[in-house]
C-alpha cells in the first residue's frame, strides 16, 4: 500500500498491486487493473518511487534449500 494525495488536498492509501499505468496529463493519473482512476498530486516519478519501496517492504528473500551431496 503506497500513501498519496489527491487533488483536494486528502491523502488516501492504494493498493499498488493493482495499478496498471500511471501518466501526467499534466496531473499524475493512476489508472488500475478494475479500470478505477485516480488523479493525485504527486508526480509519476514519486509514485512509482513509493510503488520500489513499498515492493521493497513487502519482498521475502527465498533461503536457499540445503544441497544434496553430488549437486
Amino acid at each position: 500500500m503506497i500513501r498519496l494525495t489527491n487533488l483536494g488536498g486528502r491523502e488516501f492509501v492504494l493498493n499498488a498491486d493493482y495499478i496498471e499505468t500511471i501518466e501526467s496529463k499534466p496531473d499524475t493519473l493512476i489508472k488500475l487493473f478494475n479500470e478505477k482512476k485516480y488523479i493525485v498530486k504527486e508526480s509519476v516519478d514519486e509514485v512509482i518511487q513509493r510503488v520500489v519501496e513499498y515492493k521493497r517492504k513487502i519482498s521475502v528473500p527465498v533461503p536457499k534449500l540445503p544441497r544434496k551431496e553430488g549437486e
